[in-house]
């Protein structure tokens, strides 16, 4: 019975000759991606959240005009008053 050589000794020796291969063919191509709408919409919405965070709390051309519209005696009247009533129980829940 004989037994002949299967490969080198050092299982790594095979990997370390040097011969010269074909060049990798590259192909030109650009990546890509894809937002989906729903991404989209979730990027507004946050948009949005971050200006109306940068936004000043208390708008001062609102300010204004409510002081100018108070100070004519004609804007104070029932329907006015009832109108405001009506907005504090809304926002008080009652």
């Amino acid at each position: 019975m004989t037994i002949d050589r299967l490969g080198p000794i050092d299982p790594a020796s095979q990997f370390n000759n040097a011969s010269k291969g074909s060049k990798a063919v590259r192909k030109e191509t650009s990546d890509t991606i894809s937002v989906s709408s729903e991404a989209k919409a979730m990027g507004e919405i946050y948009q949005v959240a971050e200006n109306v965070k940068k936004a000043p709390d208390i708008r001062m051309d609102r300010v204004e005009e409510a002081k100018r519209k108070l100070q004519d005696p004609a804007y104070l009247n029932d329907k006015v008053i009832e109108a405001v009533a009506n907005k504090v129980m809304e926002l008080f829940d009652l």
